[in-house]
């Protein structure tokens, strides 16, 4: 049995009036890839979101239940800053800050207290080494990270979000933006990362799912309608809808 790394339970979450999570009883397992699938608007972002507490940044935004992380519950018992460190990020559309390739991914453990030269060359190196853009980079380290192609600041937005040295990254649609070799330079990545790292990985494409993932949860509504082991939920799903969203009757 693999130990479990988030465990979320009876998770509420509330935009308003609107209810946009519910119910939602699901456990993360350590150095496995998860995928979250479901039709537009279901609610795989903003549950991916409250994994590392995002949601915070939202008016109006109320959360019941509980996520923990290492049995620590999230909301309660651990540091934002802290949290977002040990959680890191990937956003749907490459974000690189407009600066250098190499301050982009030294921004974090500067934020963190790291001063020392030395020791930020080996982290900016050891990062885009991580994520598979060393060598694409490495004689352009001061050049601006907006200068890179889509894929690139893609690989580059991982290094940042990996040089803090979190436990567990989530990535939101990462591929989305991108060209199909680039996508593929990002899950041959992805798969590689989860030696070290445990993802949570919100996709629109259900190939990638299938490729890529360890376990999938069907979101649909809001609701976690099947979670399962990737292979099951592809070739034997218990749930009808679960089936109707593979087969592509709906979506």
């Amino acid at each position: 049995m693999n130990k479990t790394k988030l465990s979320v339970k009876n998770l509420n979450l509330f935009y308003g009036d609107f209810q946009a999570l519910k119910n939602i009883d699901l456990e993360v397992e350590s150095n496995k890839i998860t995928a979250l699938i479901g039709p537009s608007g279901c609610g795989k972002s903003t549950f991916l979101k409250t994994l590392n507490r995002m949601n915070d940044l939202v008016e109006n935004v109320k959360i019941e239940g509980k996520v923990s992380l290492d049995g620590e519950d999230i909301y309660n018992n651990i540091d934002v800053i802290k949290l977002r460190k040990r959680v890191g990020m990937v956003f749907q559309k490459p974000n690189p800050f407009p600066m250098s390739i190499y301050d982009n991914v030294a921004y974090g453990p500067r934020a963190h207290g790291i001063k020392r030269k030395a020791k930020l060359d080996e982290i900016v190196e050891t990062s885009l080494k991580q994520a598979a853009i060393w060598d694409e980079v490495k004689d352009r380290l001061n050049q601006n990270a907006l200068g890179l192609s889509g894929g690139q600041q893609q690989r580059l937005c991982i290094a940042r979000a990996l040089a803090v040295n979190p436990e567990v990254l989530l990535m939101d649609e990462p591929t989305s933006a991108l060209d199909p070799i680039a996508t593929q330079k990002i899950e041959e990545l992805t798969e590689e990362l989860k030696e070290k790292y445990t993802i949570v990985i919100v996709t629109h494409s259900m190939q990638q799912a299938g490729r890529i993932s360890d376990n999938t949860a069907f979101f649909l509504l809001g609701e976690v309608i099947e979670f399962s082991e990737t292979a099951k939920i592809f070739s034997n799903p218990e749930d009808k809808r679960t089936e109707d969203y593979i087969t592509g009757r709906f979506g």
